[in-house]
């Protein structure tokens, strides 16, 4: 199984790589100016589009997880915005939160469905 320091190592690694990816890219030219340059190919809109599709998909288990609606459009903005940063921020959240010995398959249940059959 793994362990929940693989993961948070894992997805803190993500976030310095998308987030130096973004700021070299950045350096280079505004996202208004590259994402027009994507979306006038037939292959950027199809991976545009594939990419929130992603982002819509991780965002059910975070609908689910999260109890407050506040805290859910908070999260929707985030993940519609910042992509995987934010996506990889919540799983390391939700690591965080587990309690000492948890398995790490519990962050994918809500706090009232853990110890449940």
């Amino acid at each position: 199984m793994i362990s929940k320091k693989v993961l948070t190592i894992f997805f803190l690694l993500v976030i310095f790589i998308m987030l130096a990816v973004t700021g070299w890219a950045s350096a280079y030219e505004s996202v208004f100016v590259g994402g027009k340059k994507i979306l006038a190919e037939p292959w950027g809109v199809a991976t545009f589009a594939d990419t929130y599709l992603a982002f819509l998909t991780f965002y059910i288990w975070v609908f689910y997880k999260q109890v407050s609606v506040i805290s859910k459009i908070v999260w929707l903005i985030l993940i519609l915005i910042l992509g995987n940063i934010a996506m990889s921020a919540y799983v390391v959240w939700q690591i965080y939160k587990l309690p000492v010995g948890a398995p790490v398959y519990q962050i994918l249940l809500r706090s009232e469905h853990l110890g449940k059959n």
